[in-house]
């Protein structure tokens, strides 16, 4: 009889780094931000400015992670930077002025919203190819979890024991989940223990030796119009996404819903994630990812278009799971494209500059909507404005080719 692939033990392992990037993470601090601003009284556009500045440099750091991953493997990199981010958090707890707050900030991003999970999908990448789309799925169940368990969890913790407190138990949390089984589970690659990306008896046909030493620090990047042609819609959702649940708590209220319905709704907004992640996963493997991509720009509109009418606790719900459905269809786009177009090998060099662009998105959404609002006293106007990205994003994406992987490209050459 036939073993279970190891691979799915590092996809479970992967899950929980994923539900451990929560800290770092906007469906986190939204929950804390009320209490951030209340107890320090700095201005909601200040701690906005301050988180874009934060996700600044987690753009920065994943940058050069991602390339530090494939140089040592993604197995020592995870160890490193849960044992950082635990540490963030409970610099979060005490930090206390305008600097302090500007490092703990660029810490708990850096760390979470970076580099925690790119190298769970650097490791699912390895390990899988024909079954790529359902293994990001699983990984992606690990973050709706984070979706649904870590917001509420940091509300009742907060009303209990204080916004600080509340940061310390999280980083608890990244230590217990994460390096224990980093440490004995995870394996860089199938190669490592005599085994083949999905447990099948011989390597990817379209990964060739030849090609394998092609690729890595020879390959272009920013330089490529593919990549950019990708890049930039890619990172569209993570400029609407970030914006609209870093301000959730403050939108919600402006339209009569108040903040604990705000974390709550986290929960159904993470159900229709894990929900649409799964389908996603497979789905991407039959249609690929420009298809789906034309999909979760439609979901993402509607939510876009959904917040500005939100005035009840069901409409918020309704609200939550549109954001979400998108949410995770996307995880699974961003997991599964980058290896799809360039392949296994010098991944993290691609994957890591395209998480840079979209966590530079990501810091920079959160700011036009809190000026706006500053501006009006409503969100009325940056909503309507935020409405035409998802359209813009289709647009753009329609010129990139994505039918063909980079190795696929390479192996054609080489035979002709």
């Amino acid at each position: 009889m036939r073993k279970p692939f190891y691979g799915w033990a590092i996809v479970a392992v992967g899950a929980l780094i994923t539900f451990s990037s929560g800290p770092g993470q906007s469906f986190v601090f939204s929950v804390f931000l009320d209490s951030i601003i209340h107890d320090t009284g700095l201005s909601r556009t200040t701690i906005s400015a301050l988180y874009a500045l934060g996700t600044g440099f987690s753009a920065v750091l994943v940058f050069f992670v991602s390339r530090l991953a494939d140089r040592y493997g993604p197995r020592l990199t995870v160890v490193l930077i849960a044992l950082f981010l635990g540490t963030a958090c409970f610099g979060m707890a005490f930090a206390k002025g305008f600097i302090a707050f500007f490092l703990a900030f660029a810490a708990l991003r850096a760390l979470g919203q970076g580099s925690l999970p790119i190298n769970a999908t650097l490791l699912t990448a390895q390990w899988f190819v024909r079954r790529r789309g359902r293994a990001m799925a699983v990984i992606g169940l690990g973050f709706a979890a984070s979706n649904a368990v870590l917001p509420p969890l940091s509300r009742f913790l907060i009303e209990q024991t204080g916004w600080r407190h509340a940061y310390m138990v999280l980083g608890v949390i990244v230590w217990v989940l994460v390096i224990p089984g980093a440490l004995l589970l995870v394996r860089n690659t199938p190669e490592e223990v005599g085994l083949y990306p999905d447990g099948v008896d011989e390597p990817p046909k379209n990964e060739p030796r030849s090609i394998k030493q092609s690729q890595g620090s020879s390959r272009k990047v920013f330089t490529s119009p593919r990549f950019w042609l990708l890049a930039i819609p890619l990172a569209t959702p993570s400029f609407v996404s970030t914006a609209l649940v870093f301000h959730q708590v403050s939108i919600f209220s402006e339209r009569g819903v108040n903040a604990t319905i705000a974390a709550a709704v986290f929960v159904p907004y993470a159900i229709a994630s894990a929900s649409f992640s799964a389908i996603a996963g497979f789905a991407i493997e039959r249609f690929g990812p420009k298809r789906l991509f034309a999909v979760n720009m439609v979901l993402l509109l509607s939510a876009v278009i959904m917040v500005g009418f939100i005035t009840s606790t069901s409409a918020a719900i309704l609200y939550a799971i549109v954001l979400g459905s998108a949410g995770g269809i996307q995880s699974i786009i961003s997991g599964v494209t980058w290896a799809h177009v360039y392949g296994r090998h010098g991944l993290g060099r691609v994957q890591g500059s395209a998480m840079m662009v979209s966590i530079t998105s990501a810091a920079v959404g959160p700011l036009p909507i809190a000026y706006l609002h500053g501006m009006t006293g409503t969100y009325t106007l940056g909503l309507t404005l935020m409405a035409a990205l998802p359209i813009l994003a289709v647009v753009l994406i329609s010129f990139a080719r994505i039918d063909t992987t980079e190795a696929e490209q390479a192996a054609l050459a080489t035979t002709h």
